[in-house]
């Protein structure tokens, strides 16, 4: 079975530790250099993790402040 894009990865481990309450609302996020260097990745497949995470509801995104959980991530 092929290896899932490092976009998915981020995407399915954010989203799971948001719902085992790893990741409360209002937590922030790593940083871009953080997640590419945990990923061993670029920031382009990271960039887009955080964009997706970010249209679904998962995650707010503030230009110079960083990544935070939603007040109210969906369920």
């Amino acid at each position: 079975m092929p290896r899932k894009p490092v976009y998915e990865q981020v995407v399915d481990d954010v989203i799971a530790s948001i719902r085992s309450g790893t990741l409360k609302p209002g937590d922030r996020l790593p940083t871009i250099a953080q997640l590419a260097q945990q990923y061993s990745s670029s920031d382009n497949p990271i960039k887009r993790a955080l964009w997706i995470l970010d249209e679904r509801g998962w995650i707010e995104v503030h230009q110079g402040k960083g990544s935070f959980v939603a007040p109210k991530p969906p369920a």
